[in-house]
């Protein structure tokens, strides 16, 4: 009789045994620092074993010693990054503070890696990483004391929302930097031909009027903006508390 085959492993790093140790020359540790230098400079399409392998001196057999996959190292750089992420205690006296200090903060951690909101839904089984364990653990401490009658549901706007503006603020800095100009110089090089474009679309004079400001101070329209359109989703979370 046949034997039983075994059912495929889980593909994560989290649910791999670990059963080399590291070796004094090339830890774990070392080679997702260098991963995550090689996506902050270059991005994901840059980052590959081989490449890695060779910035770090070693073959790509020793890396694979470590790490599995390009998919694990993926994991590994996600849960390394968020350990940057800020969120205040649950005992917050004011939690629309609170809130926003944590969105905030994940703003500036994504803007400094700007692969990372990108593929926070295709890095695999990531959330089960300690650091983002730890994330979803201090999110959750803190709406939970907030009083929300479906913390995780709360959780999920905020979220959503500091994610998908992260990613598009993300893009945009890659594009300017690209381009070798300051972004008030790329803006400016921009709004004679977004101008010329929008002519006779009235209800954008509001957005290029944001454009004209950004020319001076890009970054700071960038924050105002974030910080409104957070302030909405804050004020829609507000009416679901019990009075």
């Amino acid at each position: 009789m046949a034997a039983k085959a075994k059912p495929n492993p889980i593909p994560s790093v989290w649910a791999r045994h670990r059963s080399e140790p590291d070796q004094p020359a090339l830890s774990r540790a070392a080679i997702v620092r260098e991963a995550i230098a090689m996506l902050d400079a270059e991005g994901i399409e840059a980052l590959s074993m081989r490449k890695l392998g060779a910035r770090l001196n070693a073959g790509a057999t020793s890396l694979y010693r470590h790490v599995a996959t390009k998919d694990e190292l993926m994991e590994l750089a996600v849960d390394e990054v968020a350990a940057e992420i800020h969120v205040p205690p649950s005992d917050s006296p004011d939690w629309r503070a609170a809130v926003t200090e944590a969105a905030a903060s994940f703003r500036a951690t994504a803007l400094r890696h700007p692969w990372l909101s990108s593929v926070l839904g295709q890095a695999g089984l990531a959330y089960l990483g300690p650091n983002l364990m730890a994330f979803s653990e201090r999110l959750a401490a803190l709406f939970t004391a907030i009083g929300f009658p479906d913390p995780s549901g709360a959780i999920d706007a905020v979220l959503s929302y500091t994610i998908g503006m992260s990613s598009t603020e993300a893009a945009w800095l890659t594009t300017v930097a690209r381009s070798g100009e300051t972004e008030a110089e790329f803006i400016n090089r921009l709004l004679p031909a977004a101008q010329q474009a929008a002519a006779g679309h009235d209800h954008l004079s509001g957005a290029y009027t944001d454009a004209v400001a950004a020319t001076t101070d890009p970054a700071r329209v960038r924050d105002d903006k974030f910080v409104y359109a957070l302030e909405i989703v804050l004020d829609g979370l507000a009416m679901r508390l019990p009075d």
